[in-house]
């Protein structure tokens, strides 16, 4: 087919004809039901068999889709990766079939969900267009598919999700049927517009003149420069928005030849290519996106929406490129991105991010092999004059957020609007601005409607704002940065359009008037206003702040001190000296409250235990936990002792558990708190663990643990690097096996014998016995449990000493 086709029934057997053809499947609907489900897993089951991608998205809106539909998806077709939309009330009515053909590839886009009757001879219109005709609309197709399939909207189709989803169902068409929720559902839609982030479409321009690397640049280049030098081919590096992450990479490039810049946004891409341009004046580049795919380039800039497909993957060597750079490395655990670093070999892999935790908290520290060549916080750049200082100002928020739904991961966008706007709240919004503002301030709000909603109010004021989302006209969205940026503009208002890749370096005020829901997020946002620029001397952040969820944790991003228990004043963070920070005392008498209770602590790290379990499909482990939990794990052992104390919170441990729990509580609690200035302890706890859940606890000698304790503290670089040498500087390769034996019995052993609970843990006569007496039914339990134990707390060890080598 080389022409547009028109197809008004029996859609299925176009379905059926392009998924028998198809390279990768692609599908994107609203509603699923039963009996469609059944017509397509037949040929969708074939296709997997031949190892076939396919990539299905179904919407939750209005809770049409019947569980059933996805019941069956979850048991018959388990090669596929299947995510749901939760819409959160919000229009989900997109239809798009995608087939990735070796010739040719097809996009059918039209009104048929999969259903049996608009598969077959219900009245449904659908268009296929063969990417032969436009193949940068099918590109295009593809690209707005992967954002919308990992969008924080989706969650992973599991056994876990789908029970959630089955009591959302039964609750809302119990209480209204389908037909009566529609139009209420589309009046939202109307009222409060698309829920899904927005763009700003026009690159930001280039504030640096000098092709000269700055302070911050250069440090960054010497301590790359050192990790190539101790033979690592991956290293993260960490600088703060403003210190230039993308020019230091065009500083790397220069001992290379070819170069990938990978990024998931075009913005952020053709800012690079300028960057990279600028440096290299002589080099040549070229985009590889959904618009064109040039490959002939000494630099090439490209879209992981598009080159993570295997498709184009396969048009790439795996040693095409000397360097692979890839911006925003927080977002580098994504599938997409994963597929893509298992593909490419190249000599050297540079992950930038000024954000390294992703906002679901997975693990991208093992990306790079555990080396972050260099860290630098935002808060660290402002005390080196490198990025300007703040002023913060805590404003006390009256709303009750209690009252308003929370979805997993946001509150509900309708819920929220209802306590929002109001004009006694927009009135103390105004007021407090007044007071605290600057010269030209970005607005971060909730929602597109309470950002017209408070634009429309500061303008009633003689204000010269605006409101900006991605459905602002196009010249307006260009201009905008340049009037805000030159003055005629006080104030932007918008949602998320100002967290990565665009900035305005003369903004030098923050007003928050939302929840905040992300910690990356809020920090994300702060670095808009803390870029240096001529005149500004200070950002001024504004933030209201009311009980919502992360209120009590939200100031820690600007802690100078975290962990150490120091405050300024009652919860009030140790900020850099040049800086300053007011809270309103009835927010000072709010986060005491939350301090006191800390009861939303403990739900929110259960909540956030949920919503992993979910997406996992079962009970994550404990590191599993600390490595993708939106959560910080390390509360969870000041909040229950131990994870599984929190298990036990949440309702998660059986009746069998909950007695092992209690029965051998204060070895789990020995085990989470004891301290470690070195692996030892946990190590020593690992070989143990190597003899199996019957026999682990048995009585050990130092000799029986030495080789392995001499294999796992050599066997890693980073191991080496921490944790090799003995108090005389003896490296530990170096020993001879009865010297690290001597050394097992001379540190760990009798340091953790004689710190533990009295008659927990002994070493006597050369014999180091932990004193437990499981039944053989809780053998396997109290094993696995002290297994993950060990696993998380050597994770962590490793990972937070690797940081201070830095």
């Amino acid at each position: 087919m080389t022409k547009l086709e028109l197809v008004t029934s029996e859609l299925l057997g176009h379905l059926q004809k392009l998924s028998n053809e198809a390279t990768e499947i692609y599908w994107i609907t609203a509603f699923a039901m039963k009996s469609g489900v059944k017509l397509i897993l037949p040929f969708l089951k074939k296709a997997a068999d031949r190892g076939v991608p396919i990539k299905l998205l179904v919407g939750d809106y209005l809770y049409v889709t019947q569980p059933e539909a996805l019941d069956l998806l979850v048991k018959d077709l388990p090669q596929a990766e299947i995510r749901l939309w939760k819409s959160g009330g919000t229009s989900f009515h997109p239809k798009s079939y995608l087939f990735r053909g070796t010739d040719q590839s097809y996009l059918i886009v039209g009104s048929s969900n999969l259903s049996a009757s608009a598969m077959t001879r219900g009245v449904e219109w659908n268009l296929i267009a063969p990417s032969r005709v436009d193949e940068t609309v099918f590109e295009e197709a593809v690209v707005q598919f992967m954002e919308h399939f990992y969008a924080e909207q989706t969650v992973p189709l599991n056994s876990e999700t789908l029970k959630s989803y089955r009591e959302r169902f039964n609750q809302a068409n119990q209480s209204r049927p389908v037909s009566d929720a529609w139009s209420e559902a589309e009046e939202v839609e109307i009222t409060i517009g698309p829920s899904q982030p927005q763009i700003v479409d026009d690159p930001p321009e280039n504030y640096i003149t000098s092709v000269e690397p700055r302070p911050a640049q250069q440090e960054a280049l010497e301590a790359l420069e050192q990790t190539m030098a101790e033979d690592y081919n991956r290293a993260m590096a960490v600088l703060a928005t403003g210190l230039g992450k993308t020019y230091l990479a065009a500083f790397f490039a220069k001992t290379f030849k070819r170069v990938l810049f990978v990024a998931h946004r075009d913005e952020i891409l053709q800012q690079a290519r300028s960057s990279f341009s600028h440096v290299h004046p002589d080099k040549t580049s070229a985009f590889y996106n959904a618009a064109k795919k040039d490959t002939d380039a000494d630099f090439i800039f490209a879209s992981v929406f598009t080159l993570g497909s295997q498709h184009h993957l396969n048009h790439f060597e795996k040693d095409a490129f000397d360097l692979v750079v890839i911006d925003e490395f927080h977002h580098a655990a994504a599938p997409t991105y994963e597929r893509l670093l298992k593909h490419f070999e190249p000599k050297f892999l540079l992950g930038i991010t000024a954000t390294p935790e992703r906002m679901d908290n997975k693990d991208i520290y093992s990306l790079c092999d555990g080396n972050v060549a260099i860290s630098i916080h935002f808060l660290d750049a402002i005390r080196r004059n490198w990025l300007a200082p703040f002023q913060y100002y805590g404003v006390y928020d009256d709303t009750d957020y209690s009252t308003v739904r929370w979805l997993g991961n946001r509150y509900d966008e309708e819920e929220l609007l209802r306590v929002q706007l109001r004009e006694e709240f927009a009135e103390r919004i105004f007021e407090r601005w007044q007071e605290y503002k600057q010269t030209r301030t970005i607005v971060f709000c909730s929602s597109i409607k309470q950002s017209q909603y408070m634009n429309q109010y500061f303008q009633e004021k003689g204000i010269r704002s605006m409101s900006l989302n991605g459905g602002t006209p196009a010249n307006e969205r260009r201009s905008a940065r340049h009037r805000l940026e030159s003055g005629e503009l006080e104030a932007i208002f918008t949602v998320d359009l100002f967290n990565e890749g665009v900035d305005i370096p003369k903004t030098d005020t923050l007003l928050f008037i939302r929840p905040t829901e992300s910690l990356t997020v809020y920090t994300q946002q702060i670095g808009r206003g803390l870029r240096l620029a001529d005149g500004k001397s200070h950002c001024v952040i504004i933030d209201f702040i009311g009980n919502y969820r992360n209120a009590d944790v939200k100031l820690s991003v600007f802690d100078t001190e975290p962990g150490t228990g120091k405050t300024k004043g009652k919860n009030e963070p140790v900020v850099p000296e040049n800086c300053g920070l007011e809270l309103d005392v009835a927010v000072v008498d709010l986060l005491e409250e939350f301090r006191k209770k800390r009861a939303p602590r403990k739900e929110l790290l259960a909540t956030a235990y949920q919503n992993l379990k979910q997406e996992l499909g079962r009970r994550p482990t404990y590191l599993e936990f600390h490595l993708q939990a939106n959560a910080d794990a390390r509360a969870v052992r000041q909040e229950f002792g131990s994870y599984f104390g929190m298990l036990l919170f949440a309702g998660e441990l059986s009746g069998a558990e909950t007695a092992i729990w209690g029965k051998f509580k204060l070895w789990f609690l020995e085990a989470e708190r004891t301290g470690m200035t070195k692996s030892y302890k946990m190590v020593v706890l690992a070989a143990m663990l190597e003899k199996g859940s019957v026999h682990w606890y048995e009585p050990v000698t130092p000799e029986e643990i030495a080789p392995f304790f001499h294999r796992y503290l050599t066997e890693k670089e980073y191991r080496r690097l921490i944790d090799f040498n003995d108090k005389q500087g003896k490296k530990l390769r170096d020993y001879d096996e009865q010297g690290v034996a001597d050394l097992v019995a001379r540190m760990p052993m009798t340091k953790w014998s004689g710190s533990a609970t009295e008659g927990l843990i002994t070493f006597v006569q050369n014999q180091f016995v932990i004193h437990l007496e499981p039944s053989a039914t809780e053998q396997e339990v109290l094993f696995e449990w002290t297994k993950q134990i060990a696993d998380y707390r050597l994770h962590v060890y490793f990972g937070r000493k690797a940081d201070r080598l830095l």
